[in-house]
């Protein structure tokens, strides 16, 4: 039994959780920092810096410091960690927590060193690496140990991790850097060309919860939310009610890269696990998971039976926290001390 200050962190483009030995997932805040440029003084963290995105005076700076699942600004990268892990342990532990990070499959040599230098920096006693699908898939509770073929497509904030796991390993998956974010960014887009507004990320980011979706059903269709933006020609707020089924049109493009991964992934497998997995099902997390019809549109074009995994949003964190006792599978991580 291991120390009950070992983490599990799914360190994500829209979300940070950390998982717990013990005590289960006890931080989901956005992946957002905010800092006072001239002092370098942390502001806010997570939920409370998320609010101030895009609405700062110059001195402060409120971002996002992952891209893709991976650190794109170092500096701001390593605080936020820091703060995260220093908020996990203050309640349960004195000592130094031994930390499992979860990756995107394919991620490079330079984005690992990172972050594993970031977490040694942050206070962990040791670090290790997991490829978010493998977290994904023990953190749903697939029987990833036995010799058959288990499916799982995570979607994040930044990346879709659509893999095949047998015998504790992953035998073939796919990555891409299509989630959450580009969603969002389709709604925008939608709404700049059709209507000529602007609407900020946050608001785009609303509109995908309330109304999102990616199947033709009547009750997505007859969904509505009201949005305010800036129109283009006057420069002045606008007002606008849009539709489920408008939106579906905005989104589906991006879904259909998801859909693609994973028929790529499927085609890349071998066909005695293909039928565990057509009988068994595929399961779908992350966030991107609660999109309105996303199954549905998985199954109707694979021919497979999609479930959504029980607690979605915590498969990263959980898996990476239960893989510490998984011996086996633990060997095989890349980590540094």
């Amino acid at each position: 039994m291991f120390g009950r200050s070992d983490l599990g962190i799914d360190l994500g483009t829209a979300n940070t959780l950390v998982y717990v030995r013990g005590k289960g997932i006890v931080i989901n805040e956005p992946s957002v920092i905010a800092i006072n440029v001239e002092t370098n003084e942390i502001i806010k963290v997570g939920a409370e810096a998320k609010k101030m995105l895009g609405k700062t005076p110059s001195y402060i700076r409120a971002v996002r410091p992952l891209k893709d699942g991976v650190i794109a600004d170092y500096d701001i990268a390593l605080a936020m960690l820091t703060y995260f892990i220093n908020k996990a342990q203050e309640k349960f532990s004195f000592f130094r927590p031994r930390v499992v990070i979860g990756v995107p499959h394919g991620v490079t040599e330079v984005e690992s060193r990172a972050l594993l230098t970031a977490g040694k920096e942050a206070g962990a006693k040791k670090v290790f690496l997991i490829e978010e699908p493998m977290a994904s898939a023990l953190g749903a509770g697939l029987p990833i140990e036995e010799p058959q073929g288990n499916m799982i497509i995570d979607i994040g904030g930044g990346t879709t991790e659509a893999a095949v796991i047998s015998l504790g390993s992953i035998v073939t998956a796919t990555s891409i850097r299509i989630g959450g974010d580009e969603f969002d960014e389709a709604i925008m887009q939608y709404v700049r060309e059709i209507y000529r507004v602007t609407i900020g990320v946050r608001t785009a980011e609303r509109v995908k919860i309330e109304i999102g979706n990616v199947y033709p059903l009547k009750e997505f269709d007859e969904l509505q939310t009201e949005v305010v933006g800036i129109e283009l020609s006057s420069g002045l707020p606008k007002r606008l009610i849009l539709t489920g089924g408008e939106i579906r049109e905005a989104i589906r493009p991006t879904a259909m890269q998801i859909v693609e991964a994973a028929k790529v992934t499927l085609e890349k497998t071998p066909p005695e696990l293909v039928a565990d997995i057509t009988e068994r099902g595929i399961v779908i997390a992350g966030g991107g998971s609660l999109l309105r019809g996303i199954a549905e549109l998985l199954s109707k074009e694979t021919g497979i039976k999609v479930y959504q995994a029980e607690d979605p949003l915590s498969c990263v964190a959980k898996g990476a926290g239960l893989v510490l006792d998984k011996i086996d599978i633990l060997a095989r991580l890349k980590s540094v001390e």
